[in-house]
C-alpha cells in the first residue's frame, strides 16, 4: 500500500485512484456501521436464520443483476469455484450466522468491537498464507486500529466476562471473516468485482436458506411490521448489495492488511449509531475510540 497509493496513477479497468478508493473505504464503514442497529432492529421480529436466508437471497439476485448490467461474466474460470465458493462460505455465511446469533445475546456495541478483531486474525494469515508484508504504516495503523477497539472494551470489560457467548459468537465471526478474506484475494480473476460478490453472496444463501427452513419455518411466521420492513430493505440495498460489491473491489485493490484496517471504520459508526438510535451509552472513551480509527485508516491509505 505504500507503493500503491503514494503516487496517483490514471485508472484503469483493475485499479483507481487514491480518492475512489477512499469512497468505497467511507462508503463501507458508514453502511456496515449502520448494518448493526438495523440487524439487533430486524432480530426483534425477524429470526435468524429467516433474516439471513431472505437477504442473502435478495443480495444475490440483485448483484448478479447489476453485474450483467456492467457486462461482466457470471462464469468464474475454470478451477477457480471452488475457492470462490470457500470464501464466500467464510467471509459471508459464517460472519453473517454468527453476528446475527451474537448479536441476541450481546449488546450491538460490544458486538461490533469484538467482530473487528479481524484485521489482526486477516493480516497474521495473509502473511503466513499470501506473504504479503505490512509495511511499517500498515503496522502502525493495525496498532492504532486496536488500540481504539481496546478503549472501547475497556468501557465495561466485566460486562464482557459476566456474557461469554455474545462475545464468543463474534470473535468466531471475526476469524471466519479473516479466512474467507485471505481466500478471496485472488480469488476468480476473471470475473469483475460485482459478479465475485454475486457469487459469495449466492454460496452463503444456500445453506442459510436450508437453516431457515429446517430450524424456523419461515412461512409460518407473521409478516414483520412497516418498521421493520424498512430498515430489511435497508440492509438488503446497502450492507448486503452495496458493501459486498465495494468489498470485493478493495480486496482486489488493496493488500488484505490494507483493506482490513480500512474496516475499522465500521466498528465505530456502529458503536455511536447504536448509541443514537439504540439508546447504548456513548462515553468519553468511545470518543476517542473514534479518533484513532480515523487515524488508523488515515495512516493506511494515506499517499
Amino acid at each position: 500500500m505504500d507503493k500503491g497509493l503514494r503516487k496517483a496513477a490514471p485508472a484503469g479497468p483493475g485499479e483507481a485512484s487514491g480518492w475512489g478508493t477512499l469512497g468505497l473505504i467511507a462508503l463501507i464503514g458508514v453502511l456496515w456501521g449502520l448494518n448493526w442497529p438495523a440487524v439487533k432492529f430486524i432480530l426483534s421480529e425477524v429470526e435468524p436464520w429467516t433474516l439471513r436466508a431472505f437477504a442473502l437471497t435478495t443480495g444475490t439476485l440483485c448483484l448478479a443483476a447489476i453485474a450483467a448490467l456492467k457486462g461482466e461474466t457470471l462464469r468464474p474460470p475454470p478451477g477457480t469455484l471452488p475457492r470462490l465458493a470457500a470464501a464466500g462460505f467464510f467471509t459471508v455465511f459464517g460472519f453473517n450466522i454468527l453476528t446475527a446469533f451474537g448479536q441476541l445475546v450481546t449488546e450491538t456495541s460490544k458486538a461490533a468491537i469484538i467482530a473487528f478483531t479481524m484485521p489482526v486474525w486477516a493480516s497474521i494469515l495473509s502473511t503466513i498464507f499470501l506473504g504479503e508484508r505490512a509495511g511499517p504504516r500498515q503496522v502502525a495503523a493495525i496498532g492504532l486500529g486496536m488500540a481504539a477497539l481496546g478503549l472501547l472494551i475497556a468501557e465495561n470489560p466485566a460486562g464482557i466476562l459476566a456474557a461469554p457467548a455474545g462475545p464468543l459468537f463474534m470473535l468466531a465471526a471475526a476469524l471466519s471473516w479473516a479466512v474467507g478474506t485471505v481466500l478471496l484475494k485472488g480469488a476468480a480473476p476473471g470475473i469483475g468485482p460485482v459478479a465475485r460478490a454475486a457469487w459469495i453472496v449466492g454460496v452463503a444463501a444456500v445453506p442459510a436458506t436450508l437453516g431457515a427452513m429446517l430450524v424456523e419455518r419461515p412461512w409460518d411466521a407473521a409478516l414483520p411490521s412497516a418498521g421493520v420492513l424498512a430498515v430489511l430493505a435497508f440492509h438488503v440495498a446497502g450492507p448486503m448489495v452495496a458493501c459486498h460489491a465495494a468489498w470485493a473491489t478493495l480486496v482486489g485493490r488493496l493488500p488484505v492488511a490494507v483493506s482490513t484496517v480500512a474496516t475499522l471504520l465500521i466498528p465505530v459508526v456502529g458503536v455511536l449509531s447504536s448509541g443514537l438510535l439504540l439508546g447504548e451509552p456513548l462515553g468519553p472513551l468511545r470518543l476517542l475510540a473514534l479518533a484513532a480509527v480515523i487515524g488508523a485508516v488515515a495512516l493506511a491509505v494515506r499517499r
